[in-house]
């Protein structure tokens, strides 16, 4: 199997590669001019700000993988940040579906990434890839993200949209983030700890995406996220016992505020979510990890 893949670089992007290389299928990662990355020869290259793109490189692919964007919590929002967010999803997502859409040989389907993000928050809300859109920042964000893959849609490219939560992985995200405020006996709950979160482990990420290649009847919006969403507070304590430190102590809500903004702050920690599956159960997939304590385990647990 041929997959190109955006993002291929970041966390969910290398891990799917390294997957799928060690099953022996090619990878094609899209790279730009700027990229720290050594050049390969199965590379392919594009600038989505610039709306190129070796197309030609890109006939016969089997699937395409689109990760790529600008990371939402590595810098405080500021209206050009903002700008870059969207911007960096949405040109990326048009240039990449309209230049598929005009293949020859177009992949049998074009897995676009999304996020959780689409339903804004919902308090105590069960959301299922049927629930209606959020209007906040992040919400608008998603909502045009995914609307800037409908050439492909058009063309009959079976499309899917990861509509990810939060995603645990010892080596990148929030995860090794929170370790590190635990191990120094400073980790707690956030605010009311009422929250929902959203989570996904990095294996089950992979396993979800691969699932997907195989899975011809299913299209869409799929909510990737484990099938028991959790709240903070209990996040919190699951990843106390992992870690075998106290998480007696909560975090007010106007520290991250007054560090990041309260709009930033608001979306990215405070924000409750609680989506589950559907359309993964529906379609038969098995978590490794369907819970969260397992998650964690795997990720982070003591492996003395």
């Amino acid at each position: 199997m041929e997959v190109a893949i955006t993002g291929a670089s970041g966390l969910i992007g290398s891990a799917l590669a390294r997957s799928l290389r060690a099953d022996g299928h090619l990878v094609r990662p899209l790279v730009r001019p700027t990229s720290s990355a050594a050049p390969t020869e199965a590379a392919i290259r594009w600038d989505p700000a610039a709306g190129t793109i070796e197309s030609d490189a890109l006939e016969g692919i089997d699937a395409v993988v689109h990760l790529a964007g600008a990371g939402i919590g590595d810098r405080r929002w500021s209206p050009a940040r903002k700008r870059e967010i969207r911007d960096s999803r949405v040109r990326g997502t048009d240039l990449l579906a309209r230049t598929l859409a005009g293949l020859s040989r177009p992949p049998a389907v074009f897995v676009s990434g999304s996020a959780v993000g689409f339903y804004g928050d919902r308090g105590d809300e069960l959301l299922t890839e049927r629930s209606t859109p959020g209007t906040d920042f992040l919400a608008g964000v998603v909502q045009a993200w995914e609307a800037a893959a409908q050439p492909a849609v058009d063309a009959g490219i079976r499309t899917l949209f990861l509509r990810n939560g939060v995603v645990l992985a010892a080596d990148g995200g929030m995860l090794p983030r929170l370790v590190t405020l635990f191990r120094l006996f400073v980790g707690g709950r956030l605010g009311s700890g009422r929250q929902w979160l959203s989570w996904v482990s990095i294996d089950d990420e992979v396993g979800v995406i691969r699932f997907l290649f195989d899975h011809a009847d299913t299209s869409g919006p799929v909510n990737v996220t484990g099938p028991a969403p959790t709240t903070n507070a209990q996040f919190t304590k699951a990843l106390g016992a992992t870690l075998h430190r106290p998480t007696v102590v909560p975090v007010p809500a106007f520290g991250p505020r007054l560090v990041l903004g309260r709009e930033m702050a608001d979306a990215l920690l405070f924000v409750s979510q609680r989506a589950e599956p559907a359309a993964l159960t529906a379609a038969g997939y098995r978590f490794i990890h369907p819970d969260v304590a397992t998650a964690l385990r795997a990720q982070v647990g003591d492996r003395r």
